[in-house]
């Protein structure tokens, strides 16, 4: 009998718990301080448990035509949910995933290692350090997905940060944002003002009651200089099992008001999710 077991480690940012899962032969939750971080079923990495990640991936599914291999940069690792979900959806695409968190990094390499040949490079740094210091026309998509916690650190909040993304981005690239907010969407429209000023298309997805502002929630962020194909997306979203809108356009424009982008001098962290909105058990 060699039954799975949790496996509890503090880390650089917190105390990091890998969790089996019962119903899955080889699949793990990662929490950090209790928070939910990453699903990943090694059997099938291109399963994706938590709603939001889902909804990335549908995203990632419409940028190119399917299995085509791109150059994706992911900021904020976790347990490498969506590098892993595109070394399986599209082979031979090459990726880089930067994580602050060095021992974090350590624990999912001994616990949940990467397949040889994923063509994933793993680097231990600050996102925003990384991102300034990477060339020109770097990658097709910059997924952000950087939690401190429970919130998203105000240094990758801001226009200056976002025109890095811009930079780093090829022509036709795509950027993505795993965000977290309530009504009144102080954070989430700043965002979005603070995306408009530098790209030209923007579609938000979420789930209808968030948007209503019925409850706090995670809302995905998509941004590019050409316009995405939002009927795929609103089909794939509508048919989840926990569907999702897709906005984009006025309505989008409509959602923002009047709010303004983010500069350095005045960012904050994301807000502060109410307890029990991500907690498990």
């Amino acid at each position: 009998m060699n039954e799975p077991i949790p496996v509890t480690r503090a880390t650089d940012h917190g105390t990091a718990k890998l969790m089996p899962d019962v119903d899955r032969a080889r699949a793990w939750l990662l929490t950090v301080d209790g928070a939910p971080q990453s699903y990943v079923d090694l059997d099938d990495p291109a399963y994706l448990e938590f709603e939001y990640a889902r909804r990335l991936g549908y995203v990632l599914d419409a940028v190119a035509e399917a299995g085509r291999p791109l150059h994706v940069l992911h900021l904020g690792g976790g347990a490498l949910t969506l590098p892993r979900y595109v070394a399986a959806t599209r082979p031979g695409s090459r990726q880089d995933v930067v994580e602050a968190d060095r021992g974090l990094l350590e624990l999912v390499a001994e616990y949940l290692p990467l397949p040889a040949g994923s063509g994933v490079a793993v680097h231990a740094a600050d996102a925003r350090a990384w991102l300034e210091a990477a060339p020109d026309d770097h990658a097709d998509v910059l997924i952000a997905d950087v939690f401190g916690g429970s919130r998203v650190p105000a240094h990758l909040t801001t226009l200056a940060y976002a025109r890095e993304a811009e930079r780093v981005l090829r022509p036709g690239g795509v950027y993505l944002a795993n965000l977290a907010d309530a009504a009144p969407f102080g954070f989430l429209r700043s965002q979005l003002a603070t995306l408009a000023a530098v790209f030209e298309e923007l579609v938000l997805i979420a789930e209808p009651a968030v948007l209503r502002g019925r409850r706090f929630g995670n809302a995905v962020l998509a941004a590019a200089h050409r316009p995405l194909d939002t009927a795929a997306l609103a089909r794939r979203t509508a048919a989840d099992a926990f569907p999702a809108r897709v906005e984009h356009g006025a309505a989008v424009r409509e959602f923002t008001g009047s709010a303004r982008p983010v500069e350095d001098a005045d960012a904050v962290p994301s807000p502060e999710p109410p307890g029990g909105a991500f907690g498990i058990g």
